[in-house]
């Protein structure tokens, strides 16, 4: 059994408080597409200008690099700076083997979702978060157990991309491989492995939080 935690971070305590503040307006979400160590951030809602600018103003950004442009969005390849303690705010949330599913920011407010081993290991993180001042609300919990023999509602695809995501490090922060890496792992291109990425966390988001109910709720 494991646990899948929801958690909500200030920006202001966390990572990018000045970046938010430049660009309200502003959302952020992780995706270490390009690089091992280097997390890459997709920023939607604002412009190139606004969005180098904020990251230029951000003291705990130490460089931002473009590495793509859209129509909807920009990906940066990001550095933080090593007195900002945002490399430590990973360690402390992702220590005793949590995975990072899916990180993203707006309004000021970092939405997190972490697969633990169990509830023990939750605590524990959450509790370093707490005393490291950083105001943490947990927002949901679910445990997920056996199915009992119930059919995956997973493509076949899709459990092979999870399954070399866990074995090559995927999940790690720092990556232990990258997303270009691992799609060449599996003989596809980045953004079909990034397309099943997306569609197998939103069934498993599906499966396994909604219909929870009350058994999920952390207590």
């Amino acid at each position: 059994m494991s646990t899948i935690a929801d958690l909500r971070l200030p920006a202001a305590e966390t990572a990018l408080a000045t970046a938010f503040e430049r660009a309200p307006a502003a959302t952020f979400e992780l995706e270490s597409s390009v690089s091992k160590t280097r997390p890459s951030l997709w920023v939607a809602d604002v412009d190139r200008e606004t969005a180098d600018a904020a990251f230029d103003a951000d003291p705990s950004v130490e460089a931002a690099e473009l590495l793509v442009e859209t129509d909807a969005r920009l990906l940066y390849d990001v550095t933080f700076a090593d007195e900002s303690g945002t490399g430590r705010l990973w360690e402390d949330l992702l220590v005793d083997g949590g995975s990072l599913l899916e990180a993203r920011a707006s309004d000021g407010w970092w939405q997190v979702t972490v697969r633990y081993r169990d509830r023990e290991t939750l605590c524990d993180a959450y509790e370093r978060l707490l005393d490291r001042g950083i105001n943490v609300e947990l927002r949901r919990v679910t445990d997920v157990t056996d199915t009992g023999g119930h059919a995956t509602r997973l493509t076949p695809e899709q459990q092979e991309a999870l399954e070399a995501a866990l074995e090559y490090g995927y999940f790690e922060i720092p990556r232990g491989v990258s997303m270009e890496e691992l799609a060449d792992e599996l003989g596809i291109s980045h953004q079909a492995l990034s397309e099943r990425f997306r569609r197998a966390y939103e069934t498993l988001v599906d499966a396994e939080l909604q219909p929870a109910g009350e058994g999920s709720r952390f207590d």
